[in-house]
Formats: C-alpha cells, structure tokens, sequence
C-alpha cells in the first residue's frame, strides 16, 4: 500500500476511533442512572472482550517475558486505573463537561510523544495543538460560563470531576506509550485483544474489592433494558471496535499528530449533550468546534512528524 494511502487510512482509523469514544460518556451516564461506577466499567470491558473473544482464539501472541510485563502494566494503566478515575469523574460532573475536560489531551500527548517517544513534530504539527487546544478552550470557557450563570445542581458539573477526568487522561498517555511500543513489534490486532483481556481480568480482581455492591442493584433483572443496551454499546462501539481502529491507526502515523484527532472526543460528546441531553452549546462552544475541526484538517494533510533519530545532525 502506498504510504500517502496507508497514512491517510491510519489517521481515517484514528479520527472513528476518537469519533466513537465521544460516544462513551454519554452511555455512561446512561448506565451511572441505576448501578455504581464499578459495575459500569466491569460489564462494559466484559462485552468488549466477549466481542473480542474469537481474536482471542485465533491469533496467538508471540510476547516475550519484557513484552508480557508490557502489555500487564499498559493493561492495568488503561482499563482499571484509566476508566474507574475517568468515570469516577463523569458521576460528579456532565457529560458535556466530561467531554470537554478531553480536550487537553492531545497536548498532553504531543508533549509525551516528544519526551518519551522520540517524536519531533514540525511547527504546522505544533500550530495545529495550539489551535486545538484553542478550540478546546473556547468550549471550556462557554461551558464555565453557562454554570455561572445557571447554579449548579446535583446533576451539574464540578472541579472535583473535571480534575478527576483530566487525571484520567494523564494515565490515558502511559497506555497510548506503551502500547505504541509493543505496536512497534506485533499486530494491533493482538496487543489489543490481549490487552482488553487481561485488563477485564485486572476488573474482575479490583472492582469487588473496591465497590461493595460491585454488580449494581441486588437483582440484575432491575436494571432496565436501556441501561443493557448502553452498555452493551459502550462495550462494542466505545471499546472493541475503538481501541482496534485506534491501535491499528497508530502503527500508519505518528502518536503526537494522531492525539489532535482525539479532540473529536469532546466535539462528539458535546453535541451528544446539546441535541439528546438538552445541555446549552453558545457561539463560543460553536467557535471551539470549528477550531478542533480545523486543526484535525491540518495535522492530516500539512503536518510531518519524524523521530528524533531521523532528524538530521546539527
């Protein structure tokens, strides 16, 4: 494949991944109605691995032990620790500011491409976070604005879950690392069947200990069929099928260009919440949208990123 076409592909890859991920905090809320954040994430990752199961049987890993202790600690980072913090956050606060909050992690992840992964992105690559950032900053700064002017109520947003889910994506750079490393060396298809797998594993140990009631409300046959299919959606589209496109689209691009695309996530779960929540979306919001648009457009088809040992010797 020609590598104009598998680079377009890879960020096409990348953009439905994050796309879908701005789906994620909308049926979380859906399902943080009737059982705990515990029992969310659980079943969530449960019918993305059984989704993932027949990956599992056909292709079989080749890790080594440094590879295995790898993919362990990535699997711990990105499911338990990641997505228990992240909707810990989400219960506190909405999900258009759940959304919102997303915004900054392109930046935290260009900057860790940099530092940790020998990526070196030009200044049209740099421009593009900036305007991303930007864009993200514009929709924060109107969503501040509408909860001061509204007083916010037991459904409204608070610091405490912004900075929870802003932690979140902090564990959220060590996975995408980590992962880029083993993505350097096997299938995406593997690591992220393994993956999945062995952080489900990970849920089933930590939720118990962690939630007291670790499968929501005592009679399962309580939870309504909306609450099922939401997380039966969280566990296919937000989970399988992301972290598939996402781990495959990393292996065509760079991990700093392809972390602008993730600012689809806070665009996708904003307008969830303005057109199916009834949450307010101003100019400014509108504004930062056409920002986080724009720069997606940039990175893609202006930007080059190399590695620092492909730079040449000054």
């Amino acid at each position: 494949m020609p590598v104009h076409k598998s680079r377009a592909l890879g960020f096409a890859s990348c953009a439905l991944a994050s796309s879908l991920w701005g789906c994620g905090f909308f049926f979380g809320k859906i399902a943080l109605a009737e059982i705990n954040v515990g029992a969310m994430v659980l079943y969530r990752f449960l019918f993305a691995t059984l989704a993932l199961a027949p990956l599992l049987l056909r292709r079989r890993p080749r890790f080594s032990r440094a590879d295995w202790g790898t993919l362990l600690l990535a699997s711990f980072l990105g499911i338990p620790l990641q997505f228990l913090i992240q909707f810990s956050g989400l219960a506190l606060t909405t999900v258009s500011h759940a959304s919102l909050m997303v915004g900054v992690m392109p930046v935290i992840l260009a900057v860790g491409a940099t530092l940790f992964a020998h990526e070196r992105m030009d200044r049209t690559g740099w421009s593009a976070v900036a305007l991303s950032a930007g864009g993200a900053a514009l929709i924060a700064v109107s969503a501040h604005g509408m909860v001061a002017r509204h007083a916010a109520g037991t459904n409204g947003p608070t610091l405490s879950g912004d900075l929870l889910v802003v932690l979140s994506l902090v564990v959220a750079l060590a996975w995408i690392l980590l992962n880029k490393r083993l993505l350097l060396r096997h299938s995406a298809v593997v690591v992220t069947a393994y993956g999945i797998a062995c952080g489900t594993a990970m849920l089933l140990v930590v939720v118990p200990l962690l939630y007291s009631q670790p499968f929501g409300p005592p009679h399962l046959s309580a939870v309504s069929l909306k609450v099922w299919l939401a997380l039966i959606a969280s566990g296919l589209l937000c989970t399988a099928s992301t972290t598939l496109l996402w781990n495959w689209g990393l292996t065509q691009v760079p991990a700093s260009q392809a972390g602008v695309l993730l600012n689809m996530e806070p665009l996708i779960g904003s307008l969830l919440g303005v057109f199916l929540l009834g949450e307010g979306l101003g100019p400014r919001a509108l504004a930062g949208g056409a920002l986080i648009l724009a720069a997606a457009l940039i990175v893609t088809t202006r930007s080059r990123a190399r590695s620092r040992e492909q730079l040449p010797l000054t």
